[in-house]
């Protein structure tokens, strides 16, 4: 009989039932997320031509920008919110407001009634990513952090990938019925107020902010964490973090958003050539959707794994070049449905695993008291930037590509190399929390005071 080595399942135990929840909760915010938008970005173009009597790349793109820039004020709005008042309440608030505008989209009677909705369901969407990894960061205070940041980015494509296997049953059926199942994230919020609750280092920043407020009314000067957490991203020694990471984010948004809300029309196309077209286009839609979501769910999930055994920054890298190769290859030189099937999981494994490392990488360049924030804000920036990449794409196909989306989309896409500027200013983490290097200007640094401890070592 086989003898059990001692501590084989060790893991196991150092993993506690609130971590399982945060994990499980985070990561189905995300799923139900990325359910969202990839429904939206598979009937933006239905959609379009139904409301404008017409078909429009310009106007498709213009609905997919619009919702970016709601995700961006949300995210700023609501992360800075979370670094005050908490990670819960917050994501709450955000699952419900991205789910009920979804679903009430579906009775627009004109473009602007649609575009309307959608910035509202970007600005609950921006939500879930700074928040969920802030939270999944501080509850997952042990050596599995990573892994579990990870997973939990996993979630998009997850919930992208069940997206195109809904689009697939019931896209024939018209726009508004597939947009309607955006109502589901709505039923998570009943997972997340019965399981989850505030990570410890939200009460010990809470904590020090109230120290601090009596120590300044005692007359104490000012220091650089009683300002305010935006404020405190913008000015030094934070802005030399801020900065880099943001610089990432542009790179891979404009990669990530240019795949994802062309790739459906690219193939819509393709087939169109061989006479398939309106609801007969629906199921290649769908497959193509799906194997781009394969890969992404692997580069996601596998990212955090990787970095734990080569590092944060060789991670990156890795994932830049296959997402690069992958992009630069498929889109100008792929003309048939086959091709794409076989590119679309090594561009979602390279160009989606980038953002997995946002997640994992960033929340160890900042300190609990702005973490929420500074997810928020560097992709959110990212965003604002490449908010009109969609657009840009709909638009150059016209003007530069003799309408080819497809050289378009890599055009736009190909912009991932400005990650690289971004990742060469930011230091190696080792799988350990970076606070303020300056005790003496940061709510972080009060840890070495003993005043702050988030056990934080892996």
């Amino acid at each position: 009989m086989a003898v059990a080595r001692p501590g084989a399942h060790s893991w196991r135990h150092e993993i506690s039932r609130y971590q399982w929840a945060v994990l499980v909760a985070t990561t189905m915010g995300w799923a139900l997320d990325g359910f969202d938008s990839s429904l939206f970005t598979q009937v933006a173009g239905p959609a379009t031509t139904d409301l404008l009597g017409h078909p429009s790349s310009f106007y498709s793109g213009l609905a997919v920008t619009v919702f970016l820039f709601g995700w961006a004020v949300g995210a700023i709005a609501f992360g800075a919110l979370a670094d005050y008042v908490g990670r819960v309440r917050v994501l709450i608030i955000g699952v419900l407001t991205y789910s009920v505008f979804t679903a009430l989209a579906t009775l627009s009677g004109e473009f602007w009634h649609f575009a309307v909705l959608r910035f509202i369901a970007g600005i609950g969407s921006g939500v879930e990513l700074p928040i969920g990894a802030a939270l999944v960061a501080e509850a997952w205070n042990n050596r599995h952090r990573a892994k579990a940041s990870g997973i939990m980015m996993s979630g998009l494509a997850i919930g992208s990938f069940l997206s195109a296997i809904v689009y697939n049953f019931v896209g024939g059926f018209g726009w508004r019925l597939t947009l309607a199942f955006g109502l589901i994230p709505a039923l998570l919020v009943l997972f997340i107020r019965q399981h989850v609750h505030e990570p410890e280092s939200t009460a010990t920043v809470k904590a020090a902010r109230a120290v601090r407020k009596q120590e300044r009314a005692a007359g104490a000067r000012k220091i650089a964490a009683d300002r305010f957490v935006l404020t405190q991203l913008f000015t030094p020694p934070m802005l030399r973090r801020t900065v880099p990471c943001t610089v990432i984010c542009i790179g891979a948004l404009f990669a990530f958003w240019g795949v994802t809300t062309w790739t459906p029309q690219i193939v819509r196309e393709i087939v169109g050539e061989h006479g398939v077209s309106g609801n007969a286009a629906v199921g290649y839609v769908s497959w193509a959707t799906a194997m781009l979501n394969l890969g992404g769910l692997i580069g996601y999930a596998s990212w955090g794994f990787i970095a734990d055994k080569i590092g944060r920054k060789p991670t990156f890298v890795m994932s830049l070049v296959i997402g690069i190769i992958a992009v630069c290859v498929l889109y100008p030189f792929g003309t048939s449905f086959a091709a794409y099937m076989w590119l679309l999981p090594f561009v979602g494994f390279g160009v989606f695993g980038v953002l997995s490392g946002n997640a994992v990488f960033f929340p160890e360049l900042f300190g609990a008291s702005v973490r929420a924030s500074a997810l928020a804000v560097t992709n959110s920036i990212g965003r604002l930037f490449t908010a009109a990449g969609p657009l840009l794409a709909g638009a150059i196909a016209t003007q530069w590509f003799g309408g080819s989306l497809a050289l378009a989309t890599t055009a736009v896409s190909a912009l991932i190399v400005i990650a690289f500027i971004g990742l060469a200013f930011t230091p190696e983490t080792h799988g350990e929390f970076l606070f303020d290097d300056n005790p003496a200007t940061s709510v972080d640094g009060l840890v070495a005071g003993g005043i702050i401890s988030e056990g934080i070592r892996p």
